[in-house]
């Protein structure tokens, strides 16, 4: 989570209230600001969930580049192992 995420949800919880209180008054200002409130919440919450999202795959791709190095790293290690055995026989 990041502060998108956080201050997005915030946003569109206040909205909400807003917007409900609107409702139980009979304010149709405060409905519709209430109901912006929430809209702007709820588009800020998906750029913080875009942003996780980016990371997630940037962690991804580094994390199999170097899996990938130390994974070749190990098979060259078991190939020279398994040459050194079969001279030794």
């Amino acid at each position: 989570m990041n502060k998108d995420n956080i201050k997005g949800k915030a946003k569109d919880i206040s909205g909400r209230v807003e917007r409900q209180v609107g409702e139980w008054t009979g304010d149709e200002k405060a409905q519709a600001e209430g109901l912006g409130k929430q809209a702007e919440g709820k588009v800020q919450k998906a750029w913080g969930d875009l942003k996780d999202a980016g990371k997630r795959v940037e962690q991804d791709v580094r994390g199999k580049r170097e899996g990938g190095k130390v994974q070749a790293e190990e098979m060259d290690r078991d190939l020279d192992r398994k040459s050194k055995d079969e001279e030794a026989a």
